[in-house]
């Protein structure tokens, strides 16, 4: 599936199960929730918390796919191609970054 594709068939369950899109505002929040919950499992995961309970049946995989659908209702709502937005981000950072990383001793 392209992003494209992606942002498509976001909007089409929006607008054919889900209603309505939520407000922008209230979207960007469920995002901080969405993007918190992947933090929280990723410091059980791979940092030094361990699980609770109330944590074992999360997915990884899952919560980052519940960041992903919010960003894509964002840029839905927003009017971002974010196939064109990625790949302009792509070509920013490949000739901002060309010699920054690889001459970054903290990386070899």
């Amino acid at each position: 599936m392209t992003i494209e594709e992606a942002q498509k068939q976001v909007d089409n369950w929006i607008k054919t199960i889900g209603v309505r899109y939520f407000s922008e505002l209230t979207n960007m929040a469920i995002l901080t929730e969405e993007v918190g919950e992947l933090a929280r499992i990723m410091a059980r995961t791979y940092g030094d918390q361990s699980f609770k309970k109330s944590d074992l049946d999360k997915n990884l995989g899952d919560e980052m796919a519940d960041v992903l659908w919010v960003l894509i209702c964002l840029a839905n709502q927003t009017g971002i191609n974010l196939t064109e937005a990625f790949e302009k981000n792509m070509e920013k950072k490949t000739i901002r970054d060309k010699n920054r990383h690889i001459n970054n001793e903290k990386l070899k």
